[in-house]
Formats: structure tokens, C-alpha cells, sequence
């Protein structure tokens, strides 16, 4: 059994590679062959060497690290048949599918469909499920509906999944070099040495910034069951969107730009308990834009400014002043956008007089209910020119 295992090990050890990536660690074709070449260097005779080469050829950072032993004992032993095991001593014991599961959901832990054929996944209500279709699954899942331990899981897939988004995001809204005109002047200066022939065309454009994110995060009452997985998100554009700008607001308003600069999310979320003290309390945003316009908006409203606001739009404040405010808004940033996780809802219509009031005033009306309609968010920035009240489902 032994040799077997060695024999079909690389074609194994790519099929690890498709199960990591496709929940969230980033690994690339150069790092599976790097890994599988320690493999067949180290052998499989001691587990846990064969571990630390692997996590050496796919680990680069320590999210990296932390994510690959759940899914190495996910991939390896928990999921696997003991006949598949490469490793002959390997006992599916009760305590290594605790250790696991405490890591990763049910729906998480299951291998990724091979070459030859999609491998048989752990079965939930009868009914098997690949790895692929779980991740899916996932990403579908309502933010409100997660059970409680699952919530870890789920954060360590989304953090890395948003991370690659805003840093694909931040490359994709750098500005692009125009053509511009000819600059006459320097053109000739330059081809004096090649004997006046322009040789060199030298050109002369406006300098062009970069974009800038605005984030506006309603943690008011009654966005409690959405409040922190979005906070989340703002923490992951914050840490990787190199000109962004965060705040957070109910009754009043707050930035937590810097809060959200912190080493890790733990240490955020402790900065951001201290800075925030209307959490769970009321909501104006009406008033909570009029202080942002007043203290920020001649800094922060540009017309390369992207302006996104994530809130369920239930205002107690009189819905003029926020159709003033989001007037004087509109009229000065590139696109607003406003993420509303009730927008999830199959039946939800935005019925209540602020949301009603606001919706001629925005670019991109779309929801914020789970992990797939806030990646989504990569789709809504980058496109150029969308219409008014473009309703994204």
C-alpha cells in the first residue's frame, strides 16, 4: 500500500491543491510543484515531515499557516478512506474529526473533486455534497443564518477571499497612463543629440490619482446580526486598499480608519469597541451624512471618490435631510453605492421612506446579506459608468 501511495501521490498532491485553493488558500501551479517535489524528497514514511513540507511550498504568511493545518487534516485524514490514506498508521479517530470540525464546517470539509471523477463527499441529510458546491454554498449562505460554530470557519475563508478581492481591486482602480499630447518643447530638446530628428515623441497629460474608497458602516441595532461580518469586510479593504477611508455611524458619526489599521482583526475589533460607542444604538443617517459632509467632505469628496455605504436603511431621522445630504453627495464623488443586507430578502422592498427617498441618489443598489454579494463589490467599483439606480441582484 505503501508504494501505491507513493506512485499516485503527486496526482494526489494536486488534487490537495485544487481542495486549498478553493477555500481560500493561494496556491499557485509553481507551488504544487514545488510541494510535490519535497513530498517525493521527504517521503511519507513520517507524517508530520511530510506536513512541514507542504505547508513550506504553500505557506507564505501566517493566514497561510494558521488556514493550511485544518485543511491538511480536512484533505488528508478526516476525509479520506483509510484504503486512500498515504499514510498507513492514520486512524480517523474521534478527536482528530473534533479538531477538524472546530476548524471547519461539515459542508467545508470535503475533497475536491479529482481528474478521474468527483471524489464522494461526506454526507449531510443524505445527500453528498463536493467540495466545490460547498464552497459555493457557503458564499450563499446569510450572514443572520450562520450558526454560532461555524462563524470561525466562515471568517477565515472570507478574510482571505476579500483579501485577494481588494488586492486585485486596488491595482485595477490605479489610474491608467492617457495618451495625452505631444509636448513640442521637450521633444526637440531631447533628439538635439540625434541630430533634430524626433526619434523620441514626449508626451505631456494631467497626473491622474488614484481612486479613492469611502466606506460608510451603519452599526446601529438593527443591523446587529450584519453589523460584524461587515466590519469584517471594511477591516479587509482597510488592510489591503491602499486609499480608503473608513467610518462608522447610528447617531452619530465616527471614523475608524485607523482603528481598522491594527496588525490583526482581534486587535481591531478592540480599537473599534473603544472608538465606537453607539454601537447597537439608534439610527440617523440623514444626520450622520451631515456631519461627514461637514467635517470631511471637502478632504474626501472627489470626483475619484468611490463612496459605498452599508446599511439597511432604517433612519429615524426625517428623510430630507438625508435626500439633501445624499444630493450633495452625488453631485461631487465618481459613484455611490449602497450595500443593504435586507436587499438578500426574496420578498424585501425598500419601502420604508429613507430607502425610498434615497434610491434616485445612487449609482449601484445591491445587497450585503453574505460573502458572495460582498465580493460582488469588485464587480460594482470597477465598472465604469453604470446608470442611476442600477439594482444589482
Amino acid at each position: 500500500m505503501l508504494k501505491d501511495s507513493l506512485v499516485h501521490l503527486p496526482q494526489t498532491i494536486i488534487e490537495f491543491s485544487r481542495f486549498a485553493r478553493a477555500r481560500g488558500l493561494s496556491v499557485g501551479v509553481t507551488d504544487t510543484l514545488v510541494a510535490a517535489e519535497a513530498a517525493e524528497a521527504v517521503g511519507i514514511a513520517d507524517r508530520d515531515v511530510f506536513k512541514f513540507a507542504l505547508r513550506s511550498a504553500f505557506c507564505s504568511s501566517k493566514e497561510d499557516w494558521d488556514l493550511f493545518d485544518p485543511l491538511f487534516e480536512s484533505f488528508w485524514v478526516v476525509s479520506r478512506p483509510l484504503s486512500d490514506s498515504p499514510f498507513p498508521n492514520s486512524r480517523r479517530s474521534e478527536s482528530s474529526k473534533s479538531k477538524t470540525s472546530h476548524h471547519l464546517p461539515a459542508q467545508i470539509s470535503m475533497p475536491f473533486g479529482s481528474a478521474g471523477g468527483e471524489r464522494q463527499a461526506s454526507e449531510e441529510g443524505g445527500r453528498a455534497v463536493s467540495g466545490a458546491s460547498a464552497l459555493a454554498q457557503l458564499k450563499k449562505t446569510d450572514f443572520a443564518a450562520v450558526p454560532h460554530h461555524d462563524q470561525a470557519a466562515l471568517e477565515q475563508i472570507a478574510m482571505r477571499l476579500l483579501r485577494q478581492m481588494s488586492l486585485r481591486l486596488s491595482r485595477r482602480l490605479q489610474p491608467a497612463r492617457p495618451s495625452g499630447q505631444v509636448d513640442l518643447r521637450r521633444t526637440i530638446r531631447r533628439n538635439i543629440s540625434g541630430g533634430g530628428d524626433p526619434l523620441y515623441l514626449l508626451y505631456r497629460w494631467k497626473k491622474l490619482r488614484p481612486s479613492r474608497l469611502v466606506v460608510l458602516l451603519d452599526i446601529s441595532g438593527s443591523m446587529n446580526l450584519y453589523s460584524l461580518f461587515l466590519a469584517r469586510f471594511a477591516y479587509a479593504l482597510q488592510k489591503h486598499f491602499r486609499h480608503v477611508h473608513t467610518f462608522a455611524f447610528s447617531t452619530g458619526l465616527v471614523e475608524i480608519t485607523g482603528a481598522l489599521k491594527a496588525r490583526d482583526l482581534s486587535s481591531a475589533f478592540q480599537a473599534l469597541s473603544q472608538q465606537a460607542p453607539g454601537w447597537s444604538g439608534g439610527t440617523m443617517i440623514g444626520e450622520s451624512l451631515a456631519e461627514f459632509n461637514r467635517l470631511h467632505g471637502r478632504r474626501l469628496l472627489t470626483r475619484d471618490t468611490l463612496l459605498t455605504i452599508l446599511s439597511d436603511g432604517w433612519d429615524t431621522g426625517e428623510p430630507e435631510v438625508l435626500v439633501r445630504q445624499l444630493k450633495s453627495i452625488r453631485l461631487r464623488v465618481k459613484k455611490l453605492i449602497w450595500l443593504n443586507p435586507l436587499l438578500g430578502l426574496a420578498d424585501y422592498q425598500p419601502v420604508t421612506q429613507a430607502m425610498n427617498a434615497a434610491l434616485p441618489y445612487i449609482d449601484v443598489f445591491a445587497p450585503a446579506h453574505n460573502l458572495e454579494s460582498l465580493l460582488a463589490l469588485e464587480r460594482h467599483l470597477s465598472r465604469g459608468g453604470a446608470p442611476r439606480r442600477q439594482r444589482a441582484m
